[in-house]
């Protein structure tokens, strides 16, 4: 190898050699002070690619495993309320069948206050547990965690949406129940289903009994038919038969306990009806042919056939409003709402329903019967031009108070009825929230897991390996020392040169 003043290329091997080393041990530095084997997108970009892909998701499901958490926390809250909903049926229950007992010798209307009164309370913690109509929690509650292969996968959903899960009074099918007693004899009946001598219907007699109801979304007439046998049937028969035909209208049948009517036929409930009696077929009758009656166990006001006068001209409609603790609804009787009885009845329920306040035709079927299971008040605030639907001038009209007796036990029996129903609708909901709640657990379990699998796989990508860069330190150390010692070596060599100059 020629030997060169002007280039010292041991030199400059050598300084490239340091350069690099430099490097690598500026890079060790930084991955044993930072802990991360890629500190830059040129340490491992595609290996940095996939660990950004890991770390993403460690991020998203630890936020989907608070998210679980606050939704457990709603649902303990929802499940409290239910519990203390659970409580307030087991007494609304036990004042129902104190109500129902023949023996009860107190005041009906005092327990009926005191039922009422928990009926509020159940809507007003249902509410605040977000379980009444349209409460915050009563919908579908979609609670993002994360985790999965599409949006769909990586939520889970608890359905407390719809009316069969809310747990106020109307969802659980109590809000028109009452304990009050409620039975309510026929007009002009005089036939006692207690006496013995008699049966009824014999010779497979038949007799109808015509109920006309609301049935919660407008009127119905109902007819239950009695079919006797050969020899005939008992009161308690009677009562059996009427009793399996009505149940689903919330319409009892039982006799009357005291006073001038005892013995005889009496229906009861918080329903909106009113009966009419048929002939028998054959046999004795179980009610007189013909009697009538309307719920009396309800607040009530009675428009004859004869007072009603259909509206025939629009230039002044009559406006009558309708009142309660609910609220008010305005029922204006046009030549359209106002000319015919069946019309007249539509306009009041479309209005009144939502209230608690129903129509329905008189016993007779003629007239209008317009009934509560709570006091309201009716005014007629404008006449119309002609015609009347409420006759008797403009103001306030007389709304009769109920007059059950203090031994009728429909109404409370019927509210036992639908009770059982309302415990039953309550446990299914019970059941939603416990498994949303322990769905909710499995996902947490899921998530953490999914969390600690996705830490450790970003952790072999990306974690500096510490007993390695301590190594790597140590031998770029030594590197660095012999390269400036091979420098300072081959920095001396051009000396060599000036020995050929001195010979």
């Amino acid at each position: 190898m020629a030997i060169s003043i002007q280039t010292n290329v041991d030199s400059l091997i050598a300084q490239e050699n340091l350069r690099v080393t430099n490097d690598f041990q500026s890079k060790t530095i930084q991955r044993l002070t930072s802990g991360y084997r890629i500190n830059a997108s040129g340490d491992d970009a595609a290996g940095l690619a996939v660990a950004n892909k890991f770390r993403s998701n460690t991020a998203e499901l630890t936020q989907g495993v608070r998210n679980a958490n606050d939704a457990i926390s709603v649902l303990q809250l929802v499940d409290g309320g239910l519990n203390n909903v659970s409580k307030l049926l087991d007494r609304l229950r036990t004042l129902a069948s104190q109500s129902a007992s023949g023996t009860f010798s107190g005041d009906r209307g005092t327990l009926n206050n005191e039922y009422q009164a928990l009926l509020a309370e159940i809507d007003r913690q249902a509410a605040n547990i977000g379980l009444n109509n349209g409460g915050s929690n009563n919908k579908v509650l979609g609670i993002y965690i994360g985790g999965g292969s599409t949006q769909l996968n990586a939520q889970v959903s608890v359905d407390l949406s719809g009316s069969s899960n809310q747990v106020d009074a109307a969802g659980l099918g109590i809000k028109n129940t009452a304990i009050s007693g409620g039975g309510t004899a026929l007009t002009g009946n005089n036939i006692r289903l207690d006496n013995p001598a008699l049966t009824f219907l014999a010779g497979s007699g038949t007799q109808d009994f015509t109920f006309r109801i609301y049935n919660g979304s407008g009127t119905q007439d109902v007819t239950i038919t009695v079919t006797g046998s050969a020899s005939g049937l008992s009161g308690t028969e009677v009562l059996n038969q009427l009793n399996n035909g009505l149940a689903q209208y919330g319409i009892s049948a039982s006799t009357v306990g005291s006073g001038s009517d005892i013995g005889e036929l009496q229906f009861g409930g918080s329903r909106a009806f009113t009966v009419s009696v048929g002939a028998p077929s054959a046999g004795q009758a179980a009610a007189t042919t013909g009697s009538t009656a309307l719920n009396t166990g309800n607040y009530h006001h009675e428009i004859a056939a004869g007072d009603f006068t259909a509206i025939t001209d629009d230039t002044a409609p009559e406006v009558v409003t309708f009142a309660n603790a609910n609220g008010s609804a305005t029922v204006t009787f046009t030549t359209t709402t106002g000319n015919t009885v069946a019309n007249a009845i539509a306009a009041i329920n479309a209005q009144t329903a939502p209230l608690g306040i129903y129509a329905v035709y008189d016993a007779a079927g003629t007239g209008i019967s317009i009934q509560s299971n709570s006091s309201f008040t009716i005014t007629k605030t404008q006449e119309a031009t002609t015609g009347d639907v409420f006759s008797d001038g403009l103001g306030a009209k007389a709304v009769t108070a109920p007059s059950a007796g203090a031994t009728s036990t429909a109404n409370a029996l019927a509210a036992l009825s639908a009770l059982n129903a309302a415990v039953t609708t309550l446990g299914m909901v019970q059941g939603k929230v416990g498994t949303g709640q322990n769905k909710l657990s499995y996902a947490i379990q899921l998530a953490q897991s999914q969390i600690a699998s996705f830490s450790a796989a970003e952790s072999r990508i990306r974690d500096a390996d510490v007993a390695a860069e301590a190594a790597n330190l140590t031998k770029a150390q030594v590197l660095v020392q012999a390269s400036l010692a091979a420098m300072a070596q081959a920095n001396s060599s051009p000396q060599a040169v000036l020995a050929l100059l001195r010979a």
